[in-house]
């Protein structure tokens, strides 16, 4: 005969079938054993090693965050070559030797923060690209979120930062990063081309007119005014692409130009003469018949005009 036996929760599940006898008994002193655990901490010859581990991970990763928003705050409000990590260490209150646990120098701060900023665009571009829409459409939302992006930290980095204070290889990866971005813009200007959103146009000077007006609001924007990050972007995203756009009457016409165009050589074709020597006499007949009859229509409107 077998019996079920319900352990309190611990490290073993909470029903087991066990035979009766001895091994019901030890597994019974097991299941008290285990609710004891439970009750009182773990002793130090039992505890896993990875939970202090992914503690103290956790913990470097967010102190070394810390750092990074101290940094880029106050290389915005100071400048690179002004700001020191004696500024930086003073507003985390720690002292400059322990900012070389995270850091090996002022340039690789930099250059960190240049790249969450690239991260957060990435980011925007493989949303937009995801999501359905016309060119245009996919246009307007990556400005959006481009010129939302500009109006942060990690954001203004990008573009108030000069790459030529980080090394030869952060150099190289911001460089390739940059024409990613422009990339971007230019494809979505294409496609609204292609599918008629967008007003014929050089995609490359269209990127460059929209993505450089982006870039400077890194510059001019102060957090607390007027009007939020996200109504700059909103304002920003319709007034930069307004003169590119065509509007409903302009697709309309497009259309209709293209149908006329189609319709035209056939009229064409009705009025031309017939060749001389391929024309059958009814043929003939029948142009000579139509001119005549256009001519008269012609001087019949001339005269109502004279009278």
């Amino acid at each position: 005969m077998r019996d079920v036996i319900a352990c309190p929760p611990g490290n073993y599940p909470l029903d087991y079938l066990l035979p009766m006898g001895n091994i019901r008994a030890t597994f019974r002193s097991q299941c008290d054993n285990s609710h004891a655990m439970d009750a009182s901490p773990p002793s130090s010859n039992t505890e896993s090693p990875w939970l202090p581990f992914e503690s103290r991970r956790r913990a470097r990763d967010e102190k070394r965050e810390a750092v990074l928003r101290t940094a880029v705050a106050l290389f915005l409000e100071q400048g690179y070559h002004r700001a020191t990590l004696n500024e930086v260490a003073k507003r985390l209150n720690i002292t400059k030797p322990a900012l070389y646990n995270y850091f090996r120098g002022k340039d690789e701060i930099l250059y960190e923060c240049w790249s969450i900023g690239n991260e957060l665009v990435d980011d925007c571009i493989a949303e937009t690209s995801a999501g359905g829409g016309s060119g245009l459409d996919k246009l307007r939302k990556l400005t959006v979120r481009y010129a939302e992006l500009m109006t942060a930290d990690y954001g203004k980095s990008l573009v108030r930062f000069d790459i030529r204070d980080l090394s030869e290889d952060n150099r190289k990866i911001v460089q390739t990063a940059k024409r990613r971005i422009d990339r971007a813009f230019r494809d979505y200007i294409a496609q609204g081309v292609a599918d008629g959103s967008v007003k014929p146009c050089d995609p490359k000077l269209a990127a460059f007119a929209i993505a450089g007006s982006l870039n400077w609001i890194g510059h001019w924007f102060q957090p607390g005014g007027e009007l939020s990050g996200r109504a700059v972007a909103e304002e920003f995203a319709i007034r930069l692409t307004e003169g590119i756009a065509k509007t409903a009457t302009q697709m309309t016409s497009s259309h209709k130009t293209t149908a006329h165009k189609a319709a035209v050589p056939a009229a064409e074709k009705a009025d031309k003469p017939p060749r001389k020597g391929n024309a059958s006499r009814e043929e003939t007949s029948e142009h000579h018949a139509r001119t005549a009859a256009r001519a008269a229509g012609q001087s019949k409107r001339a005269r109502s005009r004279l009278r």
